[in-house]
């Protein structure tokens, strides 16, 4: 049985999408489950601001395995951000099982407890769609496999966040009609995580990245697609999947 009764309720709504007998229809019930996972999000940091102790700052580490580690890292900031988690992308390298070098990606996140728990059930759920729709994709004649994965990985990721904002956003402003400090109260839990990522790592630096493939705008419809959420909430570690 899920702990949190909300969870319960996102499976449902997400079993509905997938028996749904047409696109417009299982979108709706999609859609429907973003706006609850949000609304979660604003009922947590709500209960800490009368009992701080039920939802604390933490800090988690997920490694991300290949292939395409990175664009995974690119996915999990793209849900972190909108639910107000700060992320720290860790570089390194490291050996696969036949002792080649590879290159090593881990997102050290910062941010409070309900928030996280609500990052990694997306994450697992994204992680897992994206991965299905991605090896159906029929690579273009002529062009690279791998980077047009990547910039298909960048639309996916580029089109959850829009979704996920959106989601937040709304479950913001209608939480603000009832209680109108609601938006503080998330600017300070913004606030409070970023200063965690701050105080444990003072010195960052910023890098940007350029991608060759076409894609971008077949990912990014798949994106939008995308369950927010899944059926397998919470029943896999995000760090473990392939």
């Amino acid at each position: 049985m899920d702990a949190d009764p909300r969870l319960a309720k996102v499976r449902k709504l997400l079993a509905k999408a997938e028996g749904a007998s047409t696109p417009e229809e299982a979108e709706s019930y999609n859609t429907k489950a973003a706006e609850l996972i949000a609304k979660w999000g604003i009922d947590a940091a709500m209960a800490a601001v009368t009992e701080p102790t039920r939802d604390k700052i933490t800090d988690r580490k997920i490694v991300l395995d290949q292939p395409y580690a990175r664009d995974k890292a690119d996915l999990l900031w793209a849900i972190t951000n909108p639910l107000r988690i700060k992320a720290v992308m860790l570089t390194g390298k490291g050996y696969d099982a036949r002792g080649r070098s590879k290159n090593t990606y881990t997102m050290h996140l910062f941010g409070f407890a309900s928030d996280m728990e609500r990052a990694e059930v997306l994450f697992t759920s994204l992680l897992l769609q994206a991965h299905t729709d991605l090896y159906r994709q029929e690579i273009p004649y002529g062009e690279d496999r791998d980077a047009y994965r990547r910039s298909w990985l960048v639309g996916f990721s580029s089109a959850v966040s829009r979704r996920l904002w959106a989601a937040e956003r709304k479950a913001q402003d209608e939480a603000s009609d009832a209680a109108p400090g609601v938006a503080l109260v998330l600017v300070d839990r913004k606030t409070l995580a970023e200063r965690a990522m701050n105080d444990y790592y003072p010195r960052l630096s910023h890098s940007r990245r350029s991608l060759t493939g076409s894609g971008a705008g077949s990912g990014y419809q798949a994106g939008q697609r995308a369950n927010l959420g899944g059926t397998g909430l919470g029943r896999r570690s995000a760090g473990a999947i392939r």
